[in-house]
């Protein structure tokens, strides 16, 4: 790795451990996921514990708990303590507004989240965050793994120059791009914006490099052919750089709460044709600020 490139893993991987009360938190990798228990999501939570899964969030962006039976009511009430609730785009039929069901059949030939993403990026005001409930996993071996990437390591992994470049960029996310080949669903309404390149995290003020491929269309101010070739490169950093992510292993009544805004994730189809079902919930963001 170039100086610079080394220089950014070092400044996240020397941080000094912070110390918890109320919950244990054991990191996934130096850089981003951590697991943590001795906290029971189906009870009410204590201010403490509160206040210090809200810091876990901010320092491993995405957090793992096991061994959680929890209800739709459970569910909500605990993503209620980081937002308001996002109801789900387009809304289910005679069923809760805020659940989104993840289910894949053993018929499948796809899943939605199988490539690397954030969610819903071309919304206005892009989701804070999701967690979601999976209560069934494919047979022992199976497959099944999520990936998340950190995207403000991958950003400060790239060259003064190129950070410099990007800087001063914004793109357009587009929702059709995440269906290309495939029909929206009904009732389905295609949101269409425009954000920085960049952006800052709006809790830690740390720079995020903020495209992916399910929906950053073009960048416009450059050519069409520079802006293919530029996002190109960034949208293929998560998978060229194994070290900006980890992989969650699913069992069942796992929970995993991830920050949309600086987190990419790849949902694994590698378990054809077994099956795997869970519940989502997603927190409102606000708007994005270079």
């Amino acid at each position: 790795m170039e100086q610079y490139e080394l220089d950014a893993v070092r400044a996240v991987t020397t941080r000094p451990a912070r110390e918890y009360r109320t919950v244990t938190v054991a990191p996934v990798t130096p850089v981003i996921g951590a697991e943590v228990s001795g906290v029971d999501l189906s009870k009410e939570l204590s201010d403490d514990q509160v206040a210090e899964l809200k810091q876990a969030f901010l320092d491993h962006h995405v957090l793992v708990f096991r061994d959680q039976e929890l209800t739709d009511e459970d569910h909500k009430r605990f993503a209620g303590h980081f937002g308001e609730l996002r109801p789900v785009n387009p809304p289910p039929v005679d069923a809760d507004p805020y659940i989104l069901e993840i289910s894949t059949g053993a018929e499948a030939d796809n899943v939605a989240g199988n490539g690397w993403h954030a969610d819903g990026t071309a919304d206005a005001e892009p989701s804070l965050g999701s967690m979601l409930h999976i209560t069934r996993v494919p047979e022992p071996g199976s497959g099944g793994d999520t990936l998340f990437a950190n995207m403000h390591l991958a950003y400060e992994m790239l060259s003064p120059t190129m950070r410099e470049l990007l800087d001063g960029l914004t793109a357009i996310h587009d929702g059709l791009v995440a269906f290309q080949g495939y029909t929206p669903p009904e009732g389905y309404v295609i949101p269409r914006s425009e954000h920085p390149l960049v952006v800052r995290h709006p809790d830690t003020d740390r720079r995020v490099l903020y495209v992916n491929k399910a929906y950053t269309a073009r960048i416009p101010q450059l050519s069409p052919d520079e802006s293919r070739a530029l996002l190109d490169l960034l949208c293929a950093l998560p998978a060229q750089r194994p070290l900006l992510s980890c992989r969650i292993r699913w069992s069942p009544n796992t929970l995993v709460f991830w920050d949309n805004r600086c987190v990419q994730h790849h949902a694994t189809y590698d378990y054809h044709p077994h099956t795997r079902y869970g519940r989502r919930v997603a927190i409102n963001g606000g708007p994005l600020k270079g």
